[in-house]
């Protein structure tokens, strides 16, 4: 008996390590304020938001919830499945930690990610600043179009389609230079696609293998395909 115990616990072991999961995503954090509720991490499937793992909250405002992530992607927290508290990151293999409030569930989260996520991090910064600059713009036509001054209007029609070329150009230059991460396609999907498809075939052209063989360059590479086939 004593000489089929290590045997038994070695039995267990193997069978633990082949069933344990791979490319692994951990979502961890905190909402403060919460007394109770239900989390959703979900993922989209073709068009429609589907949940993967999900966890009841009654007096405890930490949680965990887990993916097994095939290829990196944009995955939603949703509190309740309310469309007002739902925050959307890059999820991929490793443990991501988001923590938030309950009042500012998803404009006061913060979110402690890896490679991709802090490469859309570093890109909506800069596409905030894009927004703000054309709003601006907005409104200084609105306030133009009153006074019926041609002029003026068509001088500040050429600033905003000049904003959003740059815009373009950025993304663009962003993407070919994170080419060998997934976020690099997820941008040309998400921000380029009504852009000219010299800029989508610019990024597609610039991506790594790996890249191209993953999620968003796949879709990206059967967009750029769709396309010119209407042409």
């Amino acid at each position: 008996m004593k000489k089929l115990i290590p045997l038994l616990l070695a039995l267990i072991s193997l069978v633990a390590c082949k069933t344990e999961k791979k490319n692994l995503m951990l979502v961890q954090g905190e909402i403060k304020n919460l007394k109770k509720g239900t989390l959703y991490l979900q993922k989209m499937k073709d068009t429609i938001a589907v949940v993967v793992d999900s966890i009841a909250l009654d007096g405890v405002n930490t949680f965990t919830l887990s993916d097994e992530v095939e290829s990196p992607e944009l995955y939603f927290l949703s509190l309740d499945k309310s469309p007002g508290k739902q925050i959307s990151f890059f999820g991929e293999e490793g443990t991501i930690t988001i923590n938030t409030k309950l009042e500012k569930f998803r404009f006061g989260a913060t979110i402690n990610g890896l490679k991709n996520q802090e490469l859309l991090d570093e890109y909506n910064e800069m596409k905030s600043k894009f927004s703000n600059k054309r709003l601006d713009l907005i409104k200084a036509d609105f306030e133009t179009k009153k006074f019926g001054d041609s002029v003026k209007i068509d001088s500040i029609e050429n600033l905003i389609n000049g904003l959003i070329k740059r815009r373009y150009y950025y993304t663009t230059n962003f993407a070919i230079i994170h080419a060998d991460n997934e976020v690099a396609p997820y941008l040309a999907l998400t921000e380029l696609f009504d852009a000219n498809i010299k800029l989508l075939d610019t990024v597609n052209n610039s991506l790594t293998p790996k890249i191209k063989a993953s999620k968003y360059g796949k879709e990206l590479e059967n967009f750029i395909a769709e396309i010119k086939s209407k042409e």
